[in-house]
């Protein structure tokens, strides 16, 4: 494995890259101006990445693109297009969170490197052997989990070579990455495909501890837990910040270099990170890394806090003191803009002038010349030039045939034909093999890597000609519901486990006609009690949100089917579960609209399902919401939190929309919608692709509503599945407050 620590910086532009190559990072990461999770980040073009590749790979620094975000069918031929692209490019590497696109790469590009983004919400062993098993090379890991478990996950990791990098400065998500849905619901905008809107930063009505943004997370700042981090194996320490500017790259990664080579040639700290407080911040916490949850971690006010920390650093208490530090400040702020100026001043990204000799007489080869400011080489034709006959090699001719070499890479800034004799010919073939040789040698001797064709998926028929009903429960109390219909009914497991209860195993020994539904966070010893589940029940079938999970499934040859928190969007990641991990089936993303699901092709012998019915979540959290909204006399998250704490409150924006806050014994504290997800027109609409419609009849996210009556509510739904026009009208009735919006606007 990997014997040093890796700087990876962010590149939001290429003014960005440069001040993070300038101020010594390994390595950095950007996007293009498509298909990346940070649609907000002025991004590059096609070309600017391969300047950026000629310049980082000069200073050695390498280059990541990322392509983390989830794919639509419709856009695969495009995406296909791009890897074409990039397999010729020396990208160093692909950072990429749709499983779709695992099992493109692997298959067809298998010259890219894989990085699984930290939309993967990577956090337990089992995570990591699975995308190992589909291709990735390296993980992100989430950023809420603590110094010990990412010490326990890093070791994992190598042992099947697979590197590790963790966030260490920058913005903090309170929401577990790839979890965050409330940007979606609320205005339309998927975090899954890069358009967030950063709801968690909004401000809301004053909540009962005097909090207007309760769930603002203070950045996050690792600088004097370097030790602690090297001492973990970690390979890579990212700085988050693709949406900052290049003054706040370069401040940030020449802090973190200079504290990174004191402590490799000394094994001191640096004790000063005032430059770090100089550009954007909202203050700083290393709490997640601690494992130290505490209301400290949270502050109100997502804007810039430098002015503030400023002022009360120096103790200003004057309207005169006040403004002098903020004078200091600012000349501090143009010093450090300055200083980078300078420094990237003569860097460029221009492409590489060429200039094309071309000389040969009568009866001899063909000889091109390929010039550049660095280098010169030669090529000649294995065949002797003749008289012109029809098609005469003249500068038109030569020009039309080269023009091709006006690339990402290169400009044909001059072409040279003083000594090439006037009527004379080479058979194209011969013309082809010169080019084809002088293009090889631009790519410094690389063989240039055909493209690839992917033909459309064949749309396999259904398991079951009609759709059948499926429900989810989470208590004991609603087991009489197995009496009632004849529907699967899958029963929720929680989050979290007290270490040795048989509660769980018990309920689904009792009980064998209830499937075990696994959730999406699943950290330490919450999955070892959750894999124990598995071994001891051996159930015949699961659905899991959670690929640790779904990677033990596959282990153990138990039949998996790959839950709606899994945001499956393509026919290839439904592809990629099958092939790779055996799975069986795989609810499709509630994000994507009718269009959109219609377009996926189901792979053979392969269920697909739909949730017409649930609580819509907006996020999920390892961090307390109660504590900044109706208080809690914890002064931080303990283990029994989890287990116990069954507290539910409300929020509510200043637009007057309120937001159930809700926490179930063993669950993680999450929000959701004030509306209910219910969707009637899918049963008419695409009964012809799904195997089943799904409901969920726990009482998640209801917060303080009045629960509905259960058998009611599957009569309903199951006489509408029979046809029933009356017993919509009646579900509707009793589902006040509903909405598809999300099936109809899409992604």
């Amino acid at each position: 494995m990997s014997n040093k620590v890796e700087l990876l910086a962010p590149g939001g532009d290429v003014e960005a890259i440069k001040a993070a190559i300038v101020a010594g990072a390994n390595a950095v990461y950007c996007g293009l101006d498509t298909f990346n999770a940070r649609n907000r980040a002025s991004n590059l073009s096609f070309d600017d990445l391969n300047g950026i590749l000629r310049l980082a790979h000069k200073f050695e620094c390498e280059v990541f693109l990322t392509l983390n975000i989830v794919i639509l069918e419709h856009e695969i031929k495009s995406f296909i297009k791009l890897l074409n692209q990039l397999v010729n490019t020396g990208i160093d590497g692909i950072i990429i969170q749709d499983l779709g696109v695992f099992n493109l790469v692997k298959k067809h590009f298998p010259t890219l490197d894989i990085h699984a983004s930290t939309q993967l919400t990577t956090h337990n062993e089992g995570q990591i052997a699975f995308l190992d098993k589909v291709g990735a090379s390296r993980v992100n890991l989430s950023r809420e989990l603590n110094l010990e478990e990412v010490k326990t996950l890093t070791s994992f990791a190598h042992d099947r070579n697979v590197l590790t990098e963790v966030f260490v400065h920058g913005s903090l998500c309170i929401a577990f990455s790839g979890q965050c849905y409330s940007s979606s619901v609320s205005v339309g905008n998927s975090g899954n495909r890069g358009r967030c809107s950063q709801a968690c930063r909004d401000e809301y009505e004053p909540t009962a501890t005097g909090n207007k943004f309760p769930l603002n997370l203070k950045d996050n700042s690792a600088y004097f837990d370097l030790p602690e981090l090297v001492d973990a194996g970690v390979d890579s320490l990212k700085i988050e910040g693709r949406i900052k500017g290049a003054h706040y790259v370069y401040t940030v990664v020449d802090s973190w270099r200079k504290q990174i080579n004191k402590f490799v040639e000394t094994g001191q700290l640096l004790d000063d990170d005032t430059n770090l407080y100089k550009v954007f911040n909202r203050d700083f916490t290393n709490l997640f890394l601690k494992g130290d949850l505490t209301k400290s971690m949270f502050i109100d006010n997502p804007r810039d806090n430098s002015v503030n920390h400023a002022v009360e650093k120096s103790n200003a208490i004057s309207v005169v003191q006040i403004q002098e530090v903020k004078e200091s400040l600012y000349e501090d702020k143009n010093e450090l803009g300055a200083e980078l100026e300078e420094k990237i001043k003569y860097l460029s990204i221009d492409k590489i002038a060429l200039t094309l000799t071309f000389s040969g007489k009568l009866g001899e080869p063909l000889t091109l010349v390929v010039s550049t400011k660095d280098n010169t080489f030669e090529v000649q034709s294995s065949l002797l030039l003749t008289a012109a006959d029809k098609s005469t090699l003249d500068a038109a001719a030569l020009e039309k045939r080269f023009k091709s070499f006006n690339d990402a890479n290169h400009t044909v800034e001059q072409f040279d034909f003083t000594n090439l004799d006037a009527e004379v010919s080479l058979p194209f073939k011969d013309l082809t093999a010169l080019k084809n040789q002088a293009a090889f040698l631009l790519n410094n001797s690389v063989e240039i890597i055909p493209p690839v064709e992917v033909s459309p998926l064949k749309k396999h028929p259904k398991l079951n000609e009609q759709p059948t009903l499926s429900l989810l429960i989470s208590d004991e109390k609603d087991l009489n519901l197995c009496d009632v219909t004849d529907a699967d009914i899958y029963f929720k497991l929680p989050e979290s486990f007290k270490k040795g209860c048989n509660k769980f195993i018990d309920i689904l020994n009792n009980n064998p006609r209830l499937i075990p539904w696994f959730p999406a966070v699943l950290i330490g010893k919450d999955y070892i009690e959750a894999v124990r589940i598995l071994e001891e029940v051996k159930p015949e079938r699961i659905v899991t949100n959670n690929t640790g999970v779904a990677y033990k499934a596959y282990e153990m040859n138990i039949d998996w089917i790959a839950g709606p928190f899994l945001n499956t969007t393509n026919s290839y990641a439904l592809l990629t579960m099958q092939e790779e991990l055996n799975c069986s089936g795989a609810f499709i993303s509630n994000e994507i609209n009718r269009l959109q699901i219609r377009s996926i092709a189901r792979p053979e012998n392969f269920k697909l399902l739909y949730s017409i019915y649930h609580p819509i979540l907006m996020m999920t959290s390892r961090q307390c919401f109660f504590q900044q909204t109706v208080g809690c006399k914890k002064p931080s998250i303990e283990d029994g939190c989890m287990l116990k704490c069954q507290k539910a409150t409300t929020i509510t924006n200043v637009k007057g929309v309120s937001f159930a806050v809700d926490k179930q014994k063993g669950g993680y504290p999450s929000i959701y919608n004030d509306e209910q997800f219910l969707n009637l027109n899918v049963i008419e609409d695409l009964s012809d692709l799904f195997d089943e419609f799904f409901i969920d009849l726990t009482d998640i996210g209801s917060g303080s509503k009045e629960s509905l009556d259960k058998v009611q509510l599957i009569k309903h739904f199951e006489s509408i599945m029979n046809g029933d026009e009356h017993a919509q009208s009646q579900l509707n009735e009793m589902v006040t407050v509903s909405t598809n919006a999300q099936y109809t606007q899409g992604l």
